[in-house]
């Protein structure tokens, strides 16, 4: 048995900022109804049903149009979820799915029609030890590659920061665009001069690769409202901001104590921390997620 995750705050902190038109929420997941589309039996959590006018609703509450579906672990290869809500909301979402490695070219095709934009490879050790059951690996994304480059696809990596340098030969090689999760999932006590961390960095600067500055609750310190976050985040959009996108990573899944659940407004508003100037937030919100997800101009 796998423990139940608790469910989102849907009572939001005021944003604090004048979101521009088109933003996008470029990490979110998808679960349900799970009659049509069950969770991997072997699985690491197990979430609610978050059926696609879920998203919509907390799209609507911070202001943004645009959100990207990435299909989580405990999903497996049943990417039926996500596919629902793009056909759904054609004009206000994209996808990201995981592959299974005998996907068929006509199948391929019929993702990319309804929006899907790019794969997620699970990747994400610590210490040495898998994180999550299920996703995809190496194999899968060395394999697929060609067929993403075809489709103009990215591969979206789930990795710890650490791990890159090592991860990287394999990765640069593919000659697709690599947009690393979640700042690299590296929690901030290991320090900004972590040599992973100053890679990713490297990565994004050199413009081979692109990062989410998502996952804030996932590797820094609610009690200080993030605080310990914030040189990472801007070390991230110093390398390039032009390479930066952002998420809230909604509904929050693998959370059980009610203390840790992130409120989605004040995640927003970590962006008018790190974000200074109108033009910079234009990018990182509307003109990045436009560009990776194929977005039509706003």
């Amino acid at each position: 048995m796998t423990r139940a995750c608790l469910p989102p705050i849907t009572d939001y902190t005021k944003v604090n900022f004048l979101v521009p038109k088109g933003a996008c929420d470029s990490h979110v997941h998808v679960f349900g109804p799970f009659s049509k589309y069950p969770l991997a039996e072997d699985r690491s959590y197990t979430p609610q049903e978050f059926l696609a006018d879920r998203f919509i609703e907390h799209l609507d509450k911070i202001g943004f149009s645009r959100g990207v579906v990435v299909t989580a672990s405990v999903c497996g290869t049943n990417n039926g979820s996500l596919l629902d809500a793009l056909s759904q909301y054609p004009d206000r979402l994209r996808g990201v799915v995981v592959p299974d490695i005998n996907v068929s070219d006509q199948e391929l095709d019929r993702w990319h029609d309804l929006g899907v934009r790019g794969a997620r490879f699970n990747l994400l050790r610590i210490d040495g030890q898998a994180m999550y059951r299920n996703g995809v690996g190496l194999e899968v994304l060395e394999k697929l590659a060609p067929k993403f480059a075809e489709r103009g696809w990215h591969a979206q990596i789930w990795a710890h920061a650490p791990d890159l340098p090592e991860l990287a030969p394999k990765l640069l090689k593919l000659g697709i665009p690599l947009v690393v999760d979640h700042m690299g999932r590296m929690n901030t006590s290991r320090g900004l001069n972590n040599p992973g961390f100053q890679f990713l960095c490297k990565l994004l600067a050199e413009g081979v690769g692109w990062v989410k500055i998502s996952g804030a609750d996932r590797i820094g310190d609610v009690s200080n409202s993030y605080d310990d976050v914030d040189p990472f985040a801007n070390a991230l959009l110093q390398a390039n901001p032009d390479n930066v996108v952002w998420g809230t990573d909604w509904p929050h899944i693998n959370y059980f104590d009610p203390a840790l659940i992130p409120d989605d407004g004040r995640l927003v508003n970590l962006l008018s921390r790190w974000i200074g100037d109108s033009n910079t937030m234009e990018r990182v919100l509307v003109t990045n997620p436009m560009r990776l997800y194929d977005f039509p101009k706003v």
